[in-house]
């Protein structure tokens, strides 16, 4: 499989330093740029699967970059913002971006939204993963949607199986309700949204999931947490 390449455009040095050692570790191959003009001086010289482009960026903003970049290519973008304001997200997402991250933000996060994104467009024609995920004694084949352990067969509902599959995609990161509605429902959580709690909730049961020893870990403050490791058979 061919290494994964990642243009981070960022006017914050240490943002791109920490992001380009960080996601090096998950053998993705990492350029970075500093503002718009450096951002299509590597478009043309390079081919990259996705970009992560922060919108307060100097002269040109993302926003507008964006627009630009949305009339000539359909590479995925995954916004930087330090403005979290519902407005900001939906003028993002309505330019062509597939996905945003919040400043500050955790990297493991990142690395999370950037698989999912990259899961949706291989989707989309390019080569498939593997049908069956192991994790904690569990296998799930994503093409039937059917969750096994031993002699124990368990068809998931749409909702679960899409549940399931985010935290599969990002084993270990910590996964904010908003991010968990976002990937599995589409939409924004408010503060009295308690439907993915609701949802864990149900995915544990399936999962045998009790006592003090977590698969889906809480996170006070954070989310949620897939503690185990996913091997794809």
């Amino acid at each position: 499989m061919a290494q994964i390449r990642l243009l981070v455009v960022d006017d914050d040095a240490d943002i791109r330093e920490l992001l380009s050692a960080y996601l090096a570790r998950y053998d993705m191959d990492v350029e970075t740029a500093a503002d718009g003009a450096s951002l299509f001086d590597k478009l043309e010289h390079a081919r990259f699967d996705l970009i992560i482009l922060d919108i307060m960026l100097p002269g040109e903003d993302g926003l507008s970059l964006c627009r630009r970049l949305r009339s000539t290519s359909s590479i995925p973008v995954i916004f930087l913002t330090a403005l979290d304001s519902a407005t900001d997200r939906v003028v993002g997402l309505e330019l062509g971006a597939d996905d945003y991250v919040v400043k500050p933000f955790d990297p493991r996060e990142l690395l999370a939204r950037i698989r999912t994104v990259l899961r949706r467009t291989s989707e989309v024609g390019q080569a498939p993963q593997s049908d069956l995920r192991t994790f904690a004694g569990w296998t799930l084949n994503v093409r039937s949607r059917e969750l096994s352990r031993d002699d124990e067969r368990i068809t998931l509902s749409d909702a679960l199986y899409r549940l399931l599959m985010v935290f599969l995609d990002a084993p270990f990161a910590v996964l904010s309700r908003e991010y968990l509605l976002r990937q599995t429902q589409g939409r924004d959580a408010d503060v009295f949204d308690r439907s993915v709690d609701i949802q864990v909730s149900r995915l544990r049961a399936l999962l045998r999931d009790t006592g003090t020893t977590r698969i889906i870990k809480t996170v006070r403050g954070g989310g949620y947490m897939l503690a185990a490791d996913v091997e794809h058979a």
